[in-house]
């Protein structure tokens, strides 16, 4: 009898309220792969200073470190789910799995900074494939109700304790070596994949699908990200009129017009145009990429001038970021309550107001004198945003789609916050290159949460005292 076969035989038909080992134990696979994936969203972040001075990089040459991941991670996700779709979850997630191990030691052994990116991109090409299918995993094995609900909430909390994880590691690792922050994913990730190969179940047989894939439409979405960061960081180098800044830019609308051709003329296009019709989904994407992209906007800022500018320790900038991060490991388990009681459009537009907030107090000091003062605030401050608004934003986004929608729209919204994380980043790098004053990066940060909150103010008006209540999945 194969894996698949013998894992879904042994974990038979779920009963509500009781949960054998093995199902305990696909749980705590998926959710520690969740776990990872969060992990190398914020574990770059404060090794990049490190990085970049070992390779001799400039910071808009290291960004690539973060948004390479995003970039991966965001062109792909829609791609990655028509190939679940098409190959089956189970095979999916395994070969997923193997293959962020091997990214992993590849950007551990290599000098060369193209290696390292190609890495990352892969790395969350790699993530883009297991996130959601192991979401997709725990709705097709845990009984729906209480028990799927306590499945989600405990994977919802890894992937919040993530971010958290991600620091503390970065931190402390990139103290011996920045490379062992490439490297640690990779054996857990391997003991992950043994587990998995026994516990994932297999498909259940479902009619075949026209097999189209959308390459070209993922190819071309993923270009447009590169070429558009690229032609971002190119602008303090060499100018707007440059060829190296003008040909990328250049590329980038022309193969996003590509995009728009092979999706208008492909047979199940990838993107949906309905969904993009779908006003509370688009708010949510909207208010979601606000929310991403300043956070890691405003860390980028800030870990180059507490490292280089005030000469701190990896692991103590790690730590200075921690209340910026660890209020939404620690609520996790706790958001549904909140979001039954208050509504998603209320801790939204509330929620935005955090950032916005954190990023105008950023501009009083660009450079931090006292960390309590000048740099707390703001870590707080987003946090708070954090807290209320994007387990909101999560279920919003979902509250007006219909079983067969919602798997393309959940795939949306995520490409939607992970663009947002290379586009921002990228401009904030540009934005810092060669200066000595942060405010033109903190402007722009603080311009874009304010575009979260009108998109949190819109939703209120669009639904005054409703309240919506999270899905479960089914």
């Amino acid at each position: 009898m194969n894996p698949a076969t013998n894992a879904q035989a042994s974990l038979g038909p779920p009963v509500a309220g009781r949960w054998d080992l093995r199902l305990w134990g696909l749980l705590s696979v998926l959710a520690g792969n969740m776990l990872i994936d969060a992990i190398e969203v914020s574990a770059m972040i404060v090794a990049l200073p490190s990085t970049g001075r070992d390779l001799g990089l400039p910071p808009t040459g290291s960004q690539w470190l973060i948004t390479g991941f995003a970039v991966g991670f965001g062109g792909l996700t829609l791609f990655g789910g028509r190939l679940v779709e098409l190959l089956g979850r189970r095979r999916v997630y395994l070969c997923a799995l193997l293959g962020f191990a091997a990214a992993s030691l590849a950007g551990a052994v290599s000098d060369e900074p193209v290696v390292l990116v190609a890495a990352r991109v892969l790395k969350g090409f790699f993530a883009a494939l297991t996130a959601p299918t192991g979401l997709a995993i725990i709705a097709s094995a845990f009984p729906p109700g209480r028990d799927r609900d306590r499945a989600v909430s405990v994977y919802a909390f890894f992937g919040g304790a993530g971010f958290t994880a991600g620091l503390i590691l970065s931190g402390l690792l990139t103290t011996v070596g920045w490379r062992w922050t490439f490297v640690f994913p990779a054996p857990v990730v391997l003991v992950l994949f043994a587990f998995a190969a026994r516990l994932v179940p297999g498909d259940r047989p479902v009619p075949k699908a026209p097999r189209h894939f959308g390459v070209g439409g993922a190819l071309a979405l993923t270009g447009a990200l590169l070429c558009l960061v690229q032609g971002i960081v190119s602008v303090p180098r060499h100018g707007w009129t440059d060829v190296r800044t003008t040909g990328p830019l250049g590329l980038a609308v022309l193969l996003t017009a590509a995009l728009v051709a092979a999706e208008r003329t492909a047979p199940r296009p990838l993107i949906r145009g309905r969904l993009l019709r779908n006003r509370t989904l688009v708010r949510s994407m909207a208010g979601a990429a606000a929310l991403n992209g300043v956070n890691l906007g405003l860390l980028l800022i800030l870990t180059t001038r507490l490292q280089d500018g005030l000469g701190w320790s990896p692991l103590r900038t790690a730590l200075a970021f921690l209340p910026a991060s660890a209020p939404l490991a620690v609520t996790a388990l706790f958001s549904r309550r909140l979001i039954a009681r208050y509504g998603t459009a209320r801790l939204i537009a509330l929620g935005a107001l955090g950032p916005a907030a954190g990023g105008a107090l950023c501009l009083r000091h660009p450079v931090p004198g006292s960390y309590v003062t000048d740099v707390l605030p703001t870590m707080l401050l987003l946090g708070a945003g954090f807290v209320l608004a994007f387990p909101a934003l999560n279920t919003q986004a979902t509250s007006r789609l219909t079983a067969v929608d919602r798997p393309a729209g959940v795939g949306l919204y995520q490409s939607a916050v992970q663009i947002s994380a290379a586009v921002v980043p990228a401009l904030a790098a540009a934005l810092t290159a060669g200066r000595s004053d942060d405010r033109p990066a903190l402007w722009l940060v603080t311009a874009v949460s304010l575009a979260g909150v009108v998109a949190g103010v819109r939703g209120l008006r669009a639904r005054p005292g409703r309240t919506e209540t999270p899905s479960t999945g089914e």
